[in-house]
């Protein structure tokens, strides 16, 4: 269905399919699990500076939550795909419950030390990865395909809000409290996921096997299937570069605008509320995106969105306001998470059910594998040419990867691949 003639079927006053009652069940423990998410991510570094001073050890905790996906998205996507996806979102998070509990424990009995701390925080990545897999690919079996645009927008603006918005907020509060409830927390919420998704979510989500690959051959089936594909290649490919670009970018962006020495010179302590921006309209975003893709065509509308994303990187370095920068930021926060939005649905309708964990591990694997070296080209270029190098060299290399899936993709092409993906809703 093009979007042409979605706009025609909105303006015929064809009613729009509900979203329905088990999507919103997902929808709960997403934001359940992202509420988790954002507790542990504020709370674990800063348990960390309890217990050692060295810089190294404390990069390490966030090595350690990001590694999984590099090690295992492959492979978690290869379990999605063999597995009832419900049943493995609940294994996930049980595993996740016994590693946060043996946290707490550690914490209040005071015997937590550095390695057990990265341990657990590795062990909790890897759960993020199948849990995520799991969760993303589940979407296309419990929402109408009419509405995957509607229904992932959601599912991002609920993460957006639970991780940011509420999950932070709560993690500063109970350190104040104790360094325990920071890890039981974060327990007793993926309990409540376990119970809400386990007796929300009934019947079967496991997708019927159609392939005959087995052993290497099923775990690099959904990369081939990537790499083989005429829209999902340039997609990714162009993806991950921008990926890379933005995480060298925001790697030195805050000496750009923080500090007395800095060109923009604003407090640190107002520093989380300009970042806070791009979050606001990420939500913002993900509520427009449906309604945008009903009117305009989603290739033509995601490329616009990553060219304004790429331009707007060079706001900072032309105008070094405040007032600027924030209101790009949060222009920024809309236009990405569109892309995504249009990004994330365009694969679930072209890639087969059956593949979905896999190709998703294999896109991740791929587009979160350059983000640290983005982050270390960021800073090597930053020490040897400045700041302002870093930030042309971002936006130039983000246009390059814009116009070169837009030379690659039309908008045809992936009207064409859906149509021979399946049954259309």
């Amino acid at each position: 269905m093009t979007a042409d003639t979605r706009a025609r079927d909105t303006a015929a006053g064809q009613p729009v399919a509900p979203l329905g009652r088990t999507f919103h069940v997902h929808l709960t423990g997403v934001g359940l699990a992202n509420i988790a998410d954002g507790i542990m991510a504020a709370a674990v570094p800063l348990i960390a500076v309890t217990l050692t001073r060295s810089p190294l050890l404390v990069s390490l905790i966030s090595v350690a939550f990001f590694l999984p996906w590099l090690l295992f998205g492959i492979l978690a996507g290869v379990v999605v795909d063999r597995t009832d996806r419900r049943r493995t979102q609940l294994a996930g998070m049980a595993v996740r419950v016994t590693l946060l509990v043996t946290l707490t424990t550690l914490l209040v009995s005071d015997r937590l030390t550095m390695p057990l701390l990265i341990a657990v925080a590795f062990g909790y990545g890897i759960t993020d990865v199948v849990v995520d897999l799991a969760g993303s690919s589940i979407v296309p079996s419990i929402a109408p395909r009419s509405r995957l645009s509607a229904a992932n927008g959601r599912v991002l603006a609920v993460q957006q809000v639970c991780a940011t918005f509420v999950g932070a907020p709560i993690a500063a509060g109970l350190l104040v409290l104790g360094a325990g409830w920071a890890a039981g927390v974060p327990a007793a919420l993926a309990v409540t996921f376990l119970l809400v998704v386990g007796l929300g979510m009934r019947g079967s989500y496991r997708v019927e096997r159609t392939g005959t690959a087995t052993g290497w051959a099923e775990v690099t089936e959904g990369a081939r299937f990537l790499l083989r594909h005429p829209v999902l290649r340039p997609l990714l490919v162009s993806g991950s570069v921008l990926n890379m670009a933005n995480t060298g970018y925001f790697a030195v962006f805050v000496l750009w605008v923080v500090g007395a020495g800095s060109q923009v010179g604003l407090a640190a302590e107002h520093y989380p509320l300009l970042v806070m921006l791009l979050a606001v309209g990420a939500v913002v975003g993900s509520l427009l995106a449906e309604r945008l893709v009903r009117r305009w065509a989603e290739m033509p509308l995601m490329f616009a969105c990553w060219g304004v994303n790429s331009v707007g990187l060079l706001v900072p370095l032309l105008w070094p306001r405040p007032v600027p920068i924030a209101a790009t930021f949060l222009v920024l926060g809309v236009t990405n998470t569109i892309g995504n939005v249009i990004g994330q649905t365009v694969r679930q309708r072209l890639v087969p059910g059956e593949l979905l964990g896999r190709v998703g591990g294999a896109a991740r694997t791929i587009g979160y594998g350059l983000m640290p070296l983005g982050a270390v080209l960021g800073g090597q270029v930053a020490e040897t040419w400045g700041l302002p190098a870093v930030f042309v060299g971002a936006t130039v290399t983000c246009l390059l990867a814009v116009a070169y899936v837009a030379s690659q993709v039309s908008q045809s092409m992936v009207d064409a691949h859906d149509t021979q993906a399946g049954v259309r809703g």
